[in-house]
């Protein structure tokens, strides 16, 4: 066989059969914002944390939307709270405050 000098990726299949819809269902209801972010990334590109750690509420959303809440936690971890975030947001979504629901429903605060 010929080796090519690459691998194959493991698998990213996302099964919404494991998926706890109950904990994203409780951050909806504290933070109905959740709905409209439309992940534009504005937030992700005025952010200070993002330059020097994995931070990304654009990317953490996307995740809890998929059901990966440790992923989403990891990515918010480095957060300052500056509200930067806040202040860029198109749809006026309260980002620190969100960030904050996050981290405590799904237990890193």
């Amino acid at each position: 066989m010929v080796d090519f000098g690459f691998s194959l990726s493991p698998s990213s299949r996302i099964d919404l059969d494991e998926f706890d819809r109950k904990t994203f269902d409780r951050l909806l209801a504290l933070e109905p914002d959740a709905k409209k972010c439309m992940e534009c990334g504005s937030c992700s590109a005025v952010c200070t944390a993002s330059r020097y750690t994995e931070t990304s509420v654009r990317r953490a959303l996307h995740a809890l939307r998929n059901g990966c809440g440790a992923q989403a936690v990891e990515e918010l971890k480095g957060c300052q709270f500056c509200g930067k975030c806040t202040m860029v947001c198109p749809r006026g979504i309260n980002t620190r405050h969100l960030i904050l629901s996050i981290l405590k429903i799904y237990g890193a605060l």
